[in-house]
């Protein structure tokens, strides 16, 4: 049974590498709308609102050996993943807050690849999921108050140029989708 099953996972594994090849990218690359909708804003907020109990609903009940396995070769853990979103989302939020005060701030990029390698991303996951509850509360609340004039402000980064609010949010409806694809996808391919 146990060959099965793990024949099984190998075959699964491979349909889902020939249907996305690149695991990297489970929900595919970044692509911002054209134009944004105030419905799709909507519908971006509604993903930040949700993304703690989400990204938790696709951890549940693995255990730290689970946590600890990369979901792709040379990529990051589960737990890494978790711990990055976390990361990622506090300087989201902060950039959020530097373009609504402040006239198109150029933002300071960090080396993710690096923090995630730092030792505060070996920690048990609940002391990133109560930074992720509180910092998804605060920033959908005020996604929530803002305007069309606030979501057109701007912010510089260094590498990237110029981006609207909008676009940004955009980008991280799509980053919280794909870093919790990123760990139900491989427990997909793992049968857990």
């Amino acid at each position: 049974m146990e060959i099965t099953n793990r024949a099984t996972a190998a075959e699964n594994s491979l349909n889902d590498m020939a249907q996305n090849d690149d695991l990297r990218f489970p929900i595919g690359k970044f692509n911002a709308p054209g134009e944004i909708t105030p419905e799709m804003r909507g519908v971006f907020i509604e993903t930040i609102r949700n993304l703690p109990q989400t990204l938790a609903d696709s951890i549940k009940n693995l255990n730290d050996e689970q946590l600890d396995t990369p979901y792709r070769p040379a990529g990051w853990t589960v737990r890494q993943t978790v711990h990055h979103v976390a990361d990622s989302h506090l300087n989201a939020y902060t950039r959020f807050k530097l373009a609504l005060t402040e006239d198109a701030p150029t933002i300071r990029p960090y080396h993710e690849d690096r923090w995630a390698e730092l030792a505060d991303s070996r920690l048990p996951l609940d002391v990133s999921f109560k930074i992720i509850e509180g910092l998804h509360a605060r920033w959908s609340n005020l996604l929530e108050s803002m305007t069309d004039e606030d979501f057109a402000r701007k912010l510089v980064h260094p590498d990237s140029g110029e981006w609207t609010l909008e676009k940004m949010l955009a980008q991280y409806d799509w980053h919280s989708r794909h870093h919790t694809a990123h760990i139900t996808s491989l427990r997909e391919r793992n049968d857990w």
